[in-house]
């Protein structure tokens, strides 16, 4: 073996091939349709390397011609684009209501969509309520399940590897058994890829929302539960377990709207402030016949001083949350989502008690992604991922690969 400066062999021809290709598929990904030429320009690979590099990826299916460009000096340009079939990604949302999911191919593009009402009391229920729902995805396409090359469940709660199963997730009774992970790995095989709700909302909204272009920004959702994503230098901050994020855990309550019970169960401020807390403290306060946050809202709308009253203890417990967040994360934006978070006056009343309460206020926006927040953020992170096997495929196998730096290497 011919050893060059610094103890290392020279790449393999193999290697520095599949590092051309990936860098091709890299380029055609984030700029759509390209032609061999623009290829060539932007990659500074020669164009007899980039045409057996397109061949290449023809062949393994990754890309597609899809058209030609005209209107330029010569003749017209064939132009590349990611195959959309070379694979799909399912993103699925357990939430305490409903189940939502979506596919997409790996360009990014929604191929199905669905939903569905959840009846199960308990986390075996749910795995097959979440088949049901993955089957009648496939079905629109048509595909079978091991069509997908990846699978991604947004759920409340974070992994707890010293138990292999799913902590934090209070809300959903049974869903922190051992058991439930081995089900879902079952069903939707081992590369099933785990993402804590919030924290896809949080994706979704950077992608897609007002965390366009900002590089530090906080998600809250306020709903039937409480939580946040949190994205610091562009990157979704996840912790050392997992469990940024997990507000509903901060030690504020209220009298109105506190139950210790409760709060022993998934925190005090999420018992206080998500729409069961709501329900209890109107009520408490003499309030009748009221079973969801939404009424004790229009209620307060229609001028009842109690539901006002329990709105506003609402509004200072969230700007409370929102005012910890800015002395640990200083973030720029603080995005308000969930179906509490998003209803009508309610950022006005939040924004009124944390500039009330915090020196250097961030910008405070109501998300405008839908009740789909957590299934896009899903989608997002799952095509990044399909990318990754994928792209594997046309990796060569030898060992020494991770020993290789892609820079420089034509």
């Amino acid at each position: 073996m011919t050893v060059v400066a610094g103890g290392r062999a020279p790449a393999r021809p193999q290697l520095i091939r599949a590092m051309n290709e990936q860098l091709l598929l890299d380029h055609i990904r984030r700029s759509g349709k390209l032609s061999r030429a623009e290829l060539a320009r932007t990659s500074h690979l020669s164009k007899p390397t980039v045409s057996l590099a397109l061949t290449n990826l023809e062949r393994a299916g990754l890309v597609r011609t899809s058209g030609v460009r005209t209107g330029s000096p010569g003749p017209a340009a064939l132009l590349y684009e990611v195959h959309p079939e070379a694979g799909y990604v399912l993103a699925l949302d357990i939430g305490a209501l409903f189940l939502r999911g979506a596919i997409s191919d790996v360009s990014g593009r929604i191929r199905a969509k669905d939903s569905i009402e959840t009846q199960a009391v308990d986390g075996h229920g749910r795995v097959a309520e979440l088949i049901q729902l993955a089957d009648r995805l496939c079905a629109q396409l048509p595909i079978g399940i091991g069509d997908i090359t990846q699978t991604v469940l947004g759920s409340p709660g974070v992994y707890d590897p010293r138990r292999d199963a799913l902590g934090l997730a209070g809300s959903l009774p049974g869903w922190d058994k051992p058991v439930v992970l081995v089900e879902l790995r079952e069903a939707f095989g081992a590369s099933l890829m785990l993402e804590n709700d919030i924290d896809a909302a949080a994706l979704a909204e950077q992608v897609h929302g007002h965390g366009r272009g900002i590089d530090n920004f906080a998600f809250v959702s306020v709903g039937t539960g409480i939580g946040m994503g949190l994205v610091l230098g562009g990157q979704l901050h996840r912790g050392a377990h997992g469990a940024a994020g997990e507000i509903g855990y901060l030690p504020l309550g209220s009298g109105h709207l506190s139950d210790a019970r409760d709060a022993r169960k998934r925190g005090a401020l999420e018992a206080s402030a998500s729409a069961a807390g709501i329900v209890r403290a109107a009520r408490r306060a003499g309030i009748r016949g009221v079973t969801s946050a939404r009424q004790v809202f229009a209620a307060a709308d229609a001028g009842d001083e109690r539901a006002s009253r329990v709105v506003a203890d609402e509004a200072v417990l969230v700007a409370k949350a929102m005012c910890s967040i800015m002395g640990v994360a200083d973030p720029e934006l603080i995005v308000l989502g969930g179906g509490i978070g998003q209803a009508a006056g309610f950022l006005d009343a939040v924004e009124r008690e944390v500039r009330r309460r915090a020196p250097i206020p961030p910008e405070l926006r109501v998300s405008a992604l839908g009740a789909d927040a957590v299934v896009d953020g899903c989608l997002a992170a799952g095509v990044d991922r399909a990318w990754g096997v994928l792209t594997a495929t046309v990796a060569p196998a030898a060992a020494d690969a991770s020993d290789e730096s892609a820079a420089g290497l034509r």
